[in-house]
């Protein structure tokens, strides 16, 4: 198996390029190709191997997942002609990225461990152990940092600072809300309940458009429905599908993305596990099994299918 760490395309007609964390952006004009790459990052940064298959599982979760919501929430996407790549329109994204939390998990658990009761202006109730379920599903935006770590935001915050209008924000509010109840139902129909996750939202020709990947496990934490009681009463870890077993791994190596420290060596067995990890997570999410492919000519598939869907 081989995985795709970079690209380096160059399209007739293309007018830009940009390399995100994990994703390859080349644009063209008022459309954009955005390739899915293997490339992992947890805490804000770029892990330095490549997980095979990582790119097409979570392009394909955030294609069946926005085809799913678009009736909710108007997305960017034209097309997805490829395992990797989503073609789409190129929209200006807000500057802050909408994290929505029904259960106290992560890094909001954290923070309530550490004696915070409050989270982006949101109060939280005393009592909470973690992984319990919020009364009401909550809003705590994060800013969305060029470089570095991305950080917490209050919406008190968010206007004062003038990175959204009231009026788009009270839009992006409603839309997190409508697009998290509708993930939590199509998760439920898997037997998961979606814990808590992120959505980016970007402006196109004055309209306010759902961008990036939806639901899927690096932009979300999924925990199985069955045994979740029984585990909150007797105090258990909750069995999750998310790209936390990551990070855990990355903490117990002593790295938490702080200065000074280093990412502890990805073996190939790591590697290896890793990447049936998302081949578990697709199964999970979606209820069918990743398809086979060949690994053969794979940069110049993705090429070819962005050749002919932009020309």
């Amino acid at each position: 198996m081989h995985s795709i760490k970079e690209t380096h395309f160059n399209f007739k007609g293309q007018t830009g390029f940009y390399r995100g964390k994990v994703r390859d952006v080349y644009y063209f004009g008022d459309t954009m190709a955005m390739v899915a790459s293997d490339r992992i990052s947890a805490f804000d940064v770029i892990l330095p191997e490549a997980i095979p298959d990582k790119g097409r599982v979570l392009n394909q979760i955030a294609a069946k997942n926005l085809q799913a919501t678009k009736h909710l929430v108007p997305n960017w996407v034209i097309s997805t002609p490829d395992p990797n790549v989503t073609i789409g329109f190129k929209c200006d994204p807000f500057p802050v990225e909408m994290v929505v939390r029904g259960y106290l998990a992560g890094h909001a658990a954290r923070e309530y461990k550490a004696g915070k009761r409050t989270l982006c202006g949101v109060a939280l109730p005393e009592g909470l152990k973690e992984n319990d379920k919020l009364p009401n599903p909550i809003i705590t935006p994060t800013t969305k940092a060029k470089v570095g770590h991305d950080e917490d935001i209050s919406r008190e915050e968010i206007l004062k600072r003038g990175l959204v209008t009231a009026k788009d924000y009270e839009q992006l509010e409603d839309y997190t809300l409508k697009l998290y109840s509708k993930g939590s139902e199509l998760a439920a129909a898997r037997g998961l309940i979606l814990v808590d996750t992120k959505y980016e939202f970007g402006k196109h020709h004055g309209s306010i458009y759902l961008i990036d990947e939806v639901h899927t496990p690096d932009s979300s934490r999924y925990f199985y429905q069955q045994g979740y009681t029984q585990r909150q009463q007797q105090g258990e870890p909750q069995k999750q599908l998310s790209k936390e077993f990551v990070r855990q791994w990355l903490i117990e190596n002593g790295f938490q993305g702080k200065d000074g420290q280093k990412v502890p060596e990805m073996t190939p067995d790591i590697v290896k596990t890793i990447a049936e990890r998302y081949q578990e997570l697709y199964q999970q999410v979606t209820g069918e099994t990743l398809a086979p492919i060949s690994y053969d000519s794979l940069l110049e598939r993705i090429e070819q299918s962005i050749v002919k869907s932009i020309n």
